[in-house]
């Protein structure tokens, strides 16, 4: 069997290149391992692990190290998130006001539950402490939209708005 790894090898280089432009606006110091981290989640959508092995590598930190930050901050994501990121109130004031069903018809219309991708890429949905629009509640925001004083029968048209 012939090796094709020479062309791993390649298609791994070019997966990088953008992460390799990422470090050059960088000194090779630990206390830059958070914006690095920042602007690859950018450029990637996500931080896969060969992306956090090479910063890892990169700024002489071990895996476990830069895993440590990943996983403390809740704004790094280690799996691809959708296009649209669904969060759904969950504060006092969006939960009285029935923010529980409004979460429960968003899941039972793209398929997921909170914390979840949906298979096409489209969707990630969330739940949230507070979005801080309590005189709107019960209230979602997707991407940087907000939609509030929602009922169950409002999320189909919704999330019509962010289909492609």
């Amino acid at each position: 069997m012939a090796c094709n790894c020479g062309k791993e090898q390649t298609n791994l280089e070019k997966y990088l290149a953008p992460l390799k432009g990422i470090m050059k606006k960088y000194k090779k110091e630990e206390k830059y391992l958070i914006p690095i981290l920042q602007e690859s989640q950018d450029q990637y959508g996500y931080l896969p692990e060969e992306v956090l092995k090479e910063i890892a590598s990169s700024l002489d930190l071990s895996l476990s190290q830069v895993y440590g930050v990943v996983t403390f901050y809740t704004q790094f994501h280690m799996e691809p998130r959708g296009k649209n990121i669904i969060r759904v109130c969950m504060g006092t004031a969006c939960h009285v006001r029935g923010g529980t069903n409004v979460l429960q018809v968003i899941q039972d219309e793209l398929g997921i539950e909170s914390g979840e991708t949906s298979p096409d890429l489209k969707f990630t949905l969330e739940t949230v402490a507070c979005i801080g629009a309590c005189g709107l509640a019960p209230v979602i925001m997707i991407n940087d939209d907000t939609h509030g004083r929602l009922t169950p029968e409002k999320i189909p048209a919704v999330l019509g708005q962010y289909l492609e």
